[in-house]
């Protein structure tokens, strides 16, 4: 391929690759003073203490049981110090306590879940849901498990789809409300989007959280490119059965490794939507060998490739280099030619992740898009992206939305 758009940055090894010391010191101890991804809602005083054991104990590789295990004390403190505040029926203490310790774990289970692992990441994700939900119990309005029946399963599919949901306290069948469908990342999953559904419901809107296929609780097939078109259509009649959610008013909001299933969404589901948002998305350049060949290097904390070959079932990143993209590339496999509903495309200029390619490149097939880019921010583009996201949304939910179909 001609020269990628990124530059001088694409043969460029970042600063915090390979070392947790660096890792720390150089991009996720601001991360965390901040409380900016992936530490929204987390202490710095909570992480500190670990980090220096990592650092202490030079280990280096998020893979491992140790990385894992070291953040498992910190989380235990903060949920028993969450009991003594509900002895003493200090709930807002107590569910700050526990929304800490859900931040926690969700670094400890940096890079990936594996759905087919039961693992120490596993372990992890389990426990951060159980603390996350106890938290959330004690908002208004909350955040409920749903599980469903995989109504549209293949045979080489799980047989439920686990959800969160969040519904404004005044929607009813007689007032129903607009819905935004968060698909997760390969990193962030249902328990990671509090401050999306906190400005979701602050505008009167309902959310509903899932997890993309290869990812945590995801029951779709990783290995099959038509996985996720059942999943989203198994979600989608399971919120039409919900008399409070306005089915002419649904949107959706496909985040980092998300976004991809978002565009592909967009076309194979356009009846369905009145907008989605691919936000940081990939669609074909970012399965090209030779990007694969570069973005370990990059922005992401750790190495990226075996986690991404994972969650599209390849045991062998090697193996995902040189077929992935012919097998699930939206260009490849003729999705991007289809017509869409609205789509908009959000991301950094200077994304080492999914390359920027791979938002331009939409322009020049099927409907026309939307999109928003920024100049010298790296993955997502935040912190500008975010604000965008919610003004959109508002014109896209302001009232049913007419659909592309031709």
């Amino acid at each position: 391929m001609a020269p990628w758009i990124l530059g001088d940055k694409f043969n460029t090894v970042y600063p915090h690759k390979g070392s947790i010391k660096a890792l720390w010191e150089t991009k996720w101890k601001f991360a965390c003073e901040k409380s900016i991804y992936p530490f929204h809602d987390g202490s710095i005083e909570d992480f500190r203490p670990i980090f220096q054991k990592l650092i202490d104990e030079n280990i280096n590789d998020a893979c491992t049981d140790a990385y894992t295990q070291a953040f498992f004390p910190i989380a235990e403190a903060l949920e028993n110090q969450a009991t003594a505040a509900l002895s003493t029926n200090n709930t807002q203490m107590a569910s700050d306590l526990l929304r800490r310790a859900a931040v926690v774990y969700r670094i400890s289970r940096f890079p990936y879940v594996d759905p087919t692992k039961d693992d120490i990441k596993k372990l992890a994700f389990n426990r951060q849901k159980k603390v996350y939900l106890k938290a959330a119990s004690f908002w208004t309005p909350k955040i409920e498990e749903v599980i469903i029946p995989h109504t549209h399963k293949s045979p080489t599919d799980g047989a439920y789809v686990p959800l969160f949901v969040r519904v404004p306290e005044n929607a009813s069948a007689e007032n129903p409300v607009p819905v935004v469908l968060l698909m997760t990342g390969l990193d962030g999953y249902r328990p990671d989007n509090s401050q999306r559904t906190h400005e979701i419901i602050d505008r009167g809107w309902a959310t509903v959280v899932c997890e993309i296929p290869g990812t945590a609780d995801s029951p779709a097939d990783p290995s099959d490119p038509e996985g996720p078109d059942r999943q989203w259509s198994t979600v989608l009649d399971y919120m039409a059965t919900r008399p409070e959610f306005d089915m002419s008013r649904v949107a959706a909001w496909g985040l980092s490794a998300g976004g991809f299933y978002a565009i592909r969404a967009a076309h194979t589901h356009r009846e369905r939507f009145a907008g989605i948002i691919a936000h940081g998305p990939g669609c074909h350049y970012f399965m090209d060998p030779e990007w694969l060949s570069k973005v370990d290097d990059h922005e992401y904390p750790f190495l990226l490739t075996p986690a991404w070959a994972k969650k599209y079932g390849y045991d062998d990143p090697e193996e995902f280099r040189k077929n992935g993209q012919k097998k699930f590339s939206l260009l490849e496999t003729g999705i991007l030619d289809q017509p869409s509903t609205r789509l908009l495309l959000l991301n950094g200029v200077d994304d080492g992740v999914t390359p920027i390619e791979d938002c331009l490149m939409l322009f020049n097939h099927g409907s026309p898009k939307e999109g928003r880019f920024f100049h010298g921010l790296p993955h997502m583009g935040y912190p500008h992206s975010l604000a965008p996201s919610y003004t959109w949304f508002e014109k896209v939910l302001a009232s049913p939305q007419p659909v592309l179909k031709n």
